[in-house]
Parts: structure tokens; C-alpha cells; sequence
């Protein structure tokens, strides 16, 4: 599902760097070498429906390169 980020992402942490990124070789094929890390915040998107909601995100992020491949992992509203 496509969404769109609406404000800040808040809470954010790293999750998993170096080697615990699982995905490392695909990041670097795509987006270039970099200190890639795994990380979550909480954010409030819009929906491709329009509607709008709190969720959990989690993204991939590197210096240089910035936060790629977004992904919705909770909502958090009801």
C-alpha cells in the first residue's frame, strides 16, 4: 500500500547496523555503499484511501544517501 508521510517522524531509534541489516548487499546494489542502518518511529501518514492514521514506520538510513524503503509496520490507532 502507497502512503504519504504527514509531519515528523517522532521515537525514532536504530534497530538493527552493521551487520544485523539483513538486507546490506541490496541497499548497497541500489543505493550506493554507505553505514546503512535499520530504524522506527512513529508517524502519522495518509493512506491511498485518504485516510489518515498513526502508525509504526520502519526504514532503512544512511549517511549521504538519507531514509529509503519506508514501510508501515503497526497502526497504533483504532
Amino acid at each position: 500500500m502507497t502512503f504519504e508521510i504527514v509531519g515528523d517522524v517522532e521515537q525514532q531509534e536504530t534497530i538493527a547496523s552493521g551487520r544485523g541489516v539483513k538486507i546490506r548487499s541490496y541497499l548497497k546494489k541500489v543505493y550506493g555503499p554507505g553505514r546503512w542502518r535499520k530504524r522506527k518511529g512513529v508517524a502519522t501518514v495518509r493512506l491511498a484511501n485518504g485516510k489518515v492514521r498513526r502508525v509504526e514506520l520502519h526504514w532503512y538510513e544512511a549517511h549521504g544517501i538519507g531514509k529509503r524503503d519506508f514501510k508501515i509496520k503497526t497502526y497504533l490507532d483504532r
